[in-house]
């Protein structure tokens, strides 16, 4: 569980964190660590300023600012990956980068009709996803692909499933069970998703904002897209680490 009321090391005790690091392989030295600390420490301080978060919150993270709060009890600790996922070039774990290889043409179609940057669109999906590895399930476990958490409102005429979630009302942070969407594979996701965006006058400040999370992000939460006051922050973080390639 997050313990953002939890006293936040800085300075000297802060630097501990590169005790649990080992420098970067591939010719790396120590400038480059240098740099990836000041980066950790940037993530940790702006992490504690916001007040913390969810797991959704975590996710955006980078793994040595993740692994940092873990052990300050801010932040659950990562389940270890498997041996054999390893970590590609850009920092990614393996079965991350595989996520987003596998939407990157869904992403990059429903991109041109939204306005709106291929990376910004897989960033959210990842979001709201865990990295296709939290997917929404029915109750017999089937993935209901899901990418975008679309709720299933009294017009769906589609399948959907119900499951536990979190909203937020009035900044209180609440627990309640709603329906969503299922589709039959990731493209009709994606599909459902851009109809939703464009067919709805309440999205129209998040469409043709290109490469500017802060604009799409500013216009999905104005339309009520989303109830977690740091959603647009968390869906920044993450496709800020997709447009660098990091």
């Amino acid at each position: 569980m997050l313990r953002p009321d939890a006293a936040f090391r800085s300075g000297a005790a802060f630097d501990a964190i590169a005790d649990d690091i080992a420098l970067p392989t591939g010719g790396a030295g120590k400038g480059d660590f240098a740099a990836l600390m000041r980066d950790v420490k940037q993530e940790v301080t702006d992490f504690i300023e916001n007040g913390g978060g969810d797991s959704d919150a975590v996710m955006g993270l980078d793994a040595a600012a993740r692994a940092y709060l873990a052990r300050q009890g801010m932040a659950p600790a990562a389940e270890p990956e498997p041996a054999s996922a390893g970590i590609q070039q850009d920092g990614l774990p393996a079965d991350s980068r595989a996520f987003l290889d596998a939407i990157a043409p869904l992403a990059a179609e429903t991109g041109r009709r939204l306005g709106v940057s291929p990376d910004i669109l897989a960033a959210q999906a990842a979001l709201e996803s865990g990295w296709g590895q939290r997917p929404i399930r029915q109750s017999d476990g089937r993935d209901t692909h899901n990418l975008f958490g679309i709720k299933a409102g009294g017009a769906w005429q589609g399948g959907s499933a119900s499951i536990a979630t979190t909203e937020y009302e009035g900044g209180a942070k609440l627990s309640r069970t709603e329906r969503f969407r299922s589709y039959t594979n990731p493209g009709e996701a994606f599909r459902d998703f851009g109809r939703l965006l464009l067919d709805n006058p309440r999205y129209k400040g998040a469409l043709n904002t290109g490469n500017d999370v802060a604009a799409y992000a500013r216009g999905l939460t104005q339309g009520g897209y989303a109830t977690d006051p740091q959603y647009g922050a968390k869906l920044a973080r993450i496709a800020a680490r997709l447009q660098s390639g990091d």
